[in-house]
């Protein structure tokens, strides 16, 4: 987590007066209204054995249920930027559906927001590529009931069979109880959904902090498959006193049990931070994951870094802080990344998208208009990454919470056009704003 609500050594540990803001103004707004539910879940599919790669899955799309590809027209159309949702709406994921049955191609959207002092991740589907959207649902889960706090929730659709879950099935994940008032004992919880999410379910718990380090936090979840089929937990963890934050990773063949927490990155400076990792799998089966590593001072505070594992599960050796993204003019993003991969005429690799919370010049200043900027990379990460503008314009330049915190990218299945969702600020409410433009 970036040190955008506390100190670098002890960021990540969210103030309460920050939870309490995000409460209070929901409670004075109103939730928004849950349309009608409806069933769409549909028939069992998808491979039972090795996750799909872009280009090699089940059904022919390349998508494994995170943030790629989908939409079948292409075209390059801009949209302006229109809220995803009234009042607040925070850390925003997107996923179009690939093993869903009837509910194929719809775009699904998530965002942590607040009914009173409760926590919630607010559910969007779309049936026209991102063009609108209406809630569906609602992921209600007790332990960020009553201001204990939630943050960082993360979606995602189930490829293949997991235990008992047929491909399909959605899965939402949350850090929980960050704000409780007898200590903090934070989690990460999982919820499931089999009707296109619009109830869910309470699976299970990858890990707890049980107060460790003085309330340390566990925070940011992150699903993906590894080479052998396994649903696997990355996640940022402040339990360790060697390490004011490392990366974890967690597995499970059932998506009850998990086992083999270890570290993925794990600084040598205690009071480095690595974090917010994201990961996809690039057609030639290699698993490319971005993270921000923080540090107390310096030009490279935050900064973004990038590495690579060829079964998503044993990334190399911890210490090992990874590569840093630049262009060929030395810019170089800062906080909160996020990545997703897109088709590319002629080019088998296709091309990566990223995108974070600020951009730096070669010398640390922040990078001019830098609050609509995504980089591609059409060479699987290696050398400069190309410069595009982003979808959706982040007007206020602070760096908090809310600005292009974690903003989240879909391309459309040919690559020619990404559907950005990305927060700012209306007034003193964080609200979610989608855009569609060309990568």
């Amino acid at each position: 987590m970036s040190p955008l609500r506390a100190t670098a050594t002890s960021r990540g540990r969210r103030p309460a007066l920050v939870a309490l803001v995000c409460v209070l103004v929901a409670a004075v707004l109103g939730a928004v209204a849950v349309a009608a539910f409806h069933a769409l879940s549909g028939p069992e599919s998808g491979p039972s054995g090795k996750e799909p790669v872009p280009g090699k899955s089940s059904d022919g799309s390349g998508n494994e249920g995170g943030s790629e590809g989908g939409d079948a027209d292409g075209g390059e159309a801009v949209t302006e930027r229109e809220p995803l949702q009234q009042g607040t709406g925070l850390y925003p994921r997107a996923i179009r559906l690939r093993h869903s049955g009837a509910a194929n191609g719809h775009v699904l959207a998530s965002t942590v927001t607040f009914r009173g002092a409760d926590g919630l991740g607010a559910i969007h589907e779309s049936t026209d590529d991102g063009r609108t959207f209406r809630r569906v649902g609602d992921v209600a889960d007790p332990a960020a009931a009553d201001g204990k706090g939630q943050c960082c929730g993360t979606l995602y659709e189930l490829p293949r069979r997991i235990g008992d879950m047929p491909p399909g099935t959605l899965l939402w994940a949350a850090s929980t109880g960050q704000d409780e008032d007898d200590g903090r004992r934070m989690s990460v919880r999982v919820f499931k959904s089999t009707d296109v999410g619009r109830s869910w379910s309470y699976l299970s718990t990858v890990a707890t902090a049980r107060g460790e380090g003085g309330g340390a936090g566990l925070w940011e979840p992150e699903f993906s498959l590894d080479a052998h089929g396994r649903l696997v937990c990355h996640y940022s963890d402040e339990t360790d006193p060697a390490h004011s934050q490392k990366l974890v990773a967690a597995r499970t063949s059932d998506g009850r049990n998990w086992t083999g927490h270890h570290a993925t990155v794990a600084s040598v400076p205690e009071p480095d931070r690595p974090g917010m990792a994201v990961v996809r799998r690039l057609p030639d089966g290699t698993f490319f994951m971005v993270y921000e590593i923080c540090a107390p001072s310096g030009k490279y505070r935050c900064v973004v870094h990038y590495r690579t594992s060829e079964d998503g599960w044993d990334w190399g050796d911890p210490a090992g802080l990874g590569t840093r993204p630049e262009t060929a003019d030395g810019h170089y993003f800062a906080h909160t990344p996020n990545l997703a991969w897109a088709p590319e005429a002629g080019n088998p690799e296709g091309k990566l998208l990223l995108i974070g919370q600020a951009a730096h010049t070669r010398d640390g200043r922040r990078v001019p208009g830098e609050r609509r900027e995504m980089w591609t990379n059409s060479d699987g990460g290696k050398g400069p990454w190309q410069e595009k503008k982003a979808p959706v314009p982040v007007r206020s330049t602070k760096l908090d919470h809310c600005p292009n915190y974690s903003p989240s990218l879909l391309p459309s299945a040919d690559g020619r056009r990404v559907l950005e969702i990305a927060t700012d600020y209306d007034g003193g409410v964080c609200r979610p704003y989608r855009a569609m433009g060309p990568t």
